[in-house]
């Protein structure tokens, strides 16, 4: 049996609307350049890694919403790539990082949740999510808090300076 996903002062998010955390949300408009292509959100590039190679990728990457590219990328019917499971945090890693960095706005949001854990509230999402019952594995929760430690680090540590002699 699995245990509830409980975790006092924890930040939970999923709604685009719900402020000012649905930045977080892979649904949210904050689109990104990323392998030479713009992309409208980070679920349109995390869905169309999936088809790398394939004409799903460029249909996933215009699809018109977040939603409609999420269907395309759910459907079945279209073949995913062969390593899809053993790629697929670190493809979402990508995308949080290309979105995060690319808007100053929404790292700031990231970045003022100090050390509280982050928990995507997702009634149906098991994976990615808590899931209804909250016993969720909560994996882009955790790719944000891992992303966020590495902004912070960045930011801490001190660029090199130059000296002319």
């Amino acid at each position: 049996m699995t245990k509830a996903l409980t975790i006092e002062n924890a930040i939970y998010f999923y709604a685009v609307r719900s402020n000012p955390y649905g930045c977080f949300s892979n649904f949210s408009p904050h689109g990104f350049t990323l392998d030479g292509l713009y992309w409208p959100t980070s679920e349109h590039y995390f869905q169309a890694q999936k088809f790398v190679g394939t004409p799903h990728y460029e249909a996933v990457r215009l699809a018109p919403t977040p939603s409609a590219a999420a269907a395309i990328g759910r459907d079945r019917q279209r073949p995913l790539r062969a390593d899809w499971e053993q790629v697929k945090d670190a493809v979402m890693l990508t995308a949080l990082t290309a979105k995060f960095t690319t808007h100053a706005d929404i790292q700031a949001v990231l970045l003022s949740t100090d050390e509280r854990a982050l928990v995507e509230d997702s009634p149906v999402d098991y994976y990615w999510g808590c899931g209804r019952d909250r016993t969720g594995q909560n994996r882009l929760g955790q790719l944000l808090v891992e992303l966020r430690a590495t902004l912070k680090q960045q930011a801490d540590t001190p660029s090199p300076t130059s000296t002319n002699p």
